[in-house]
């Protein structure tokens, strides 16, 4: 098993600079301890990603990463054959040929034995590994990351189930590979179309939110060094504000922390509106919002401060 306890989970995490929650850490040590995936749904840039890579450096596991997209099949998420070195290799056995078949009896027996030599095509070296199979045949435990999977189509998605129930792929020139480590699987998804019933049932569930002002405010001190603890818990409530106005697109953490970096670069020793105006794009990123958190300015800080 990987992890203690859930505390230790906790302590670990937080080495990596991710502040997780009780219920994040959890999540992660049942996820470790029964060997499931955990699919992480929720807003983007809310630590989704930064999960799985905080996972893999608090265990000391490599991290594999496919990131699904429109568009994305089986094939580009498993392996594919190198065809420049095979075409190469081409050129080297046209000019053996007559090596090759030299004492053929007969055009079958020159047929064999060219098959032979046609079949090191389809040898390993010749396979180009993707990330699935990259994580089953890793030589050591890694962490496996397959990020925005609403983004693939339905196929792919049914086809992950499969790799993620076996833990196994079939070859068809080198037969069936299995996993020699069973990989710590994260699945993010933005919501941004409904998975899976079948998806959700083969996984531990975490929903991912924005958090509170308080937890924010840690976050920001973990991923900012040098920001004096005040001015973190001051950009934690006034980003707290800004989120309960009626926003096309609210701040998200990353964004937040983008924010806490451009004032600690300026020297900001507190929030103020000068600063604030100045910094805003780093933080609002549609025109109608930023006017209208820039009307809010003076009333944002202050409760902040």
């Amino acid at each position: 098993m990987t992890f203690a306890s859930i505390d230790d989970v906790i302590a670990r995490l937080e080495a990596t600079g991710y502040v997780a929650d009780r219920a994040i850490a959890t999540t992660v040590y049942l996820a470790a301890a029964l060997e499931r995936p955990i699919l992480v749904e929720g807003p983007a840039g809310v630590g989704k990603t930064e999960l799985a890579k905080a996972l893999a450096a608090s265990t000391g596991r490599p991290l594999v990463r496919l990131q699904c997209y429109e568009g994305l099949d089986e094939a580009r998420t498993l392996f594919e054959w190198k065809y420049g070195k095979q075409l190469l290799y081409s050129q080297l056995l046209r000019d053996h040929v007559a090596e090759l078949t030299a004492g053929s009896t007969s055009l079958r027996d020159a047929a064999a034995r060219l098959g032979t030599a046609d079949d090191a095509f389809f040898s390993e070296q010749f396979l180009d590994e993707r990330p699935l199979l990259a994580a089953i045949r890793a030589p050591e435990p890694v962490v496996l990351l397959i990020d925005e999977v609403d983004r693939a189509e339905d196929e792919l998605e049914a086809f992950f189930l499969e790799v993620l129930a076996e833990w196994q792929v079939t070859v068809p020139e080198l037969g069936t590979l299995r996993a020699q480590h069973v990989p710590l699987v994260i699945v993010t998804s933005n919501a941004t179309r409904e998975l899976s019933d079948a998806l959700r049932r083969r996984c531990l569930f975490l929903s991912i939110g924005l958090p509170d002002a308080d937890r924010e405010a840690a976050i920001v001190a973990r991923r900012v060094p040098g920001i004096a603890a005040a001015l973190a818990a001051q950009v934690a409530r006034f980003v707290a504000g800004v989120r309960a106005l009626d926003l096309k697109k609210s701040p998200s953490i990353a964004e937040t922390i983008d924010w806490a970096r451009a004032l600690t670069v300026l020297a900001a020793p507190e929030l103020g509106d000068d600063v604030v105006r100045a910094t805003l794009t780093a933080l609002v990123k549609f025109p109608g919002d930023s006017e209208l958190v820039a009307q809010r300015v003076p009333e944002l800080v202050a409760r902040a401060r």
